[in-house]
């Protein structure tokens, strides 16, 4: 049904909460906030940084770019590696390749971020290629990442056989408005009412399903 599959990363290929919490928890107490409770950080689990900052926390631009300066403090050093691909998604990528897909990494996450983790987690050989944001663009759009993975692939124009895989309203917000379908992962971060609300084409509640899915349709 697909021949291009577009993977988020945090919350779709790596358990990543622990990493992302403690860094915005780092990064709210520099800025003279506290939040004890890292569940409900949990928010800041895929989307844009400097988004989830003005919207979630109220801070103005200026302060949510200082924000994000200071989550990168901590993330960059060890953040990113308080993080574990889920069960399964090593062995569905294998199986996936050798089926033929073509397989690609669109994350909301720096690029130079994503590469790293993927690379420390040795999962960077699956994918054909793997695309995060520009750090010094930080408004820039998951649909905008799409567009260049899609383009990277030589599949702007054949948009309609790739398929974008994420667990939060924004990779299928980003998948529709660069028209692609989208199916949202309840195991990761998101939940089936997000994502069912959002117009994620298919849902999948587990590794197992979404192989299945992509396998036989």
């Amino acid at each position: 049904m697909y021949r291009v599959l577009l993977f988020d990363l945090d919350g779709t290929l790596t358990a990543s909460g622990e990493g992302i919490t403690k860094s915005v928890q780092y990064a709210l107490h520099k800025m003279g906030r506290e939040a004890e409770d890292l569940k409900a950080l949990e928010v800041f689990v895929g989307p844009p940084l400097l988004e989830q900052f003005m919207r979630y926390c109220g801070m103005s631009e200026e302060e949510a770019v200082q924000a994000v300066r200071f989550y990168r403090e901590r993330y960059n050093v060890t953040g990113l590696f308080e993080n574990s691909p889920y069960d399964g998604v090593r062995e569905m990528l294998e199986t996936l390749r050798a089926r033929g897909f073509i397989l690609g990494v669109a994350s909301s996450k720096p690029d130079g971020m994503v590469k790293r983790i993927l690379e420390h987690f040795e999962l960077s050989e699956y994918f054909h290629e793997i695309v995060g944001s520009d750090p010094e663009k930080m408004k820039m759009s998951k649909a905008d990442v799409i567009e260049i993975i899609l383009e990277r692939l030589g599949y702007r124009d054949r948009r309609g056989e790739a398929v974008m895989i994420g667990d939060r309203d924004q990779d299928v917000n980003g998948a529709a408005k660069a028209e692609v379908a989208c199916i949202g992962v309840t195991y990761g971060y998101g939940s089936y009412e997000e994502l069912s609300q959002a117009g994620a084409d298919k849902i999948v509640r587990s590794v197992k399903e979404l192989e299945e899915y992509l396998l036989n349709g």
